[in-house]
């Protein structure tokens, strides 16, 4: 279950119960995260959440499709449908911009007479009533603090270019990819967050990609048992994602943002948790970090560490590049130098 382990280095927990690590995400989310509409946002391109039962030894399959667990017992859900996320990241339900502000004030409004209605209930409520009530509140006033920020960002989307709203997940799968990368893209030229999980392809995936001249499924192709027609389809899917991202990196490079670009100033990691594939390796992981970082990254290198080297040890790299210090993380036994 190597995505489950991908971003915290925390082993999941056998059997029914549902248990792993903080993701860094999650933890960079919360230093940096906090004054933008979302702190974080988790978005894939497939989904199997409707299976029960395990998928892989007595796993739970709930493992396979996240990323991102904001806690070690709550495994972040990841968005598939570019619509929903379009709506999430620029408030309401319209196509153009002024229908979603429009959606945006009724959504205040309502909010404006829940919160009055609630103050009156409290009256004469014993104290731990009103502790349960104030809690509610906050929850209500921290919903018209993303709706503000929605808001004011709606009103600014046209500097730098938001799009209509997509219909829904597109057929094509590159299409889909694509649009999610897009989205990605002016969810930080906007600010609506600072942090962004993706994950681009499932384990265990059966998706086939005929387009590039692979008719198999993704994961019959991955245990290729050394037949090289296999391997070759293997390798043009890698290829074939590989490019949807440098595509990507492009776009935030040729975004300005302050003294440089999106790119400059962005951190972001791409990989697998495994590299021999067939075998299930988990060592000489393939990993790549892109971007300056607002120039805490030395980039243009490559470090080759020892086997036994765990990938917490480059987590917790990243973290001290987002500010976020700690001594010990997942299975790290040291730092990576980047």
């Amino acid at each position: 279950l190597s995505n489950a382990m991908w971003l915290n280095g925390t082993k999941p927990a056998h059997g029914t119960e549902i248990r792993g690590g903080t993701t860094i995400d999650q933890m960079i989310a919360e230093k940096i995260g906090q004054d933008t509409t979302y702190p974080s946002l988790e978005i894939a391109t497939e989904d199997h959440s409707s299976e029960l039962g395990s998928c892989g030894g007595d796993y739970a399959c709930a493992y396979m499709n996240t990323i991102s667990w904001r806690t070690p017992t709550t495994p972040n859900p990841m968005e598939l449908n570019p619509r929903v996320l379009f709506e999430r990241m620029f408030g309401g339900d319209g196509a153009t911009a002024e229908q979603r502000a429009a959606r945006l004030r009724d959504n205040l409004s309502i909010l404006d007479g829940v919160t009055a209605s609630v103050k009156d209930l409290s009256k004469g409520m014993d104290s731990k009533d009103k502790a349960r009530v104030n809690d509610y509140l906050e929850n209500i006033r921290e919903i018209e603090r993303r709706i503000a920020k929605a808001e004011k960002q709606n009103s600014e989307s046209t500097g730098y270019g938001a799009p209509e709203a997509p219909v829904g997940i597109p057929d094509s799968f590159a299409d889909h990819a694509n649009l999610l990368f897009d989205l990605w893209a002016i969810a930080f030229q906007g600010n609506i967050t600072r942090v962004v999980s993706f994950m681009l392809a499932r384990e265990l995936s059966t998706r086939t990609y005929p387009q590039i001249g692979v008719p198999d499924g993704h994961h019959p192709v991955s245990h290729h048992q050394n037949d090289p027609l296999r391997m070759e389809m293997q390798a043009k899917i890698n290829t074939y994602h590989m490019e949807m991202f440098v595509a990507f990196l492009n776009k935030l490079k040729a975004t300005p943002d302050g003294d440089g670009n999106l790119l400059d100033h962005s951190m972001i990691l791409y990989g697998s948790g495994m590299s021999n594939s067939n075998v299930h390796a988990h060592d000489q992981l393939p990993i790549l970090i892109a971007g300056g970082a607002a120039g805490k990254l030395k980039g243009d290198r490559h470090i080759k560490v020892k086997n036994d080297t765990p990938l917490s040890n480059l987590l917790i790299s990243m973290l001290d590049k987002a500010g976020v210090r700690t001594d010990h993380f997942g299975d790290s036994s040291g730092r990576i130098e980047i």
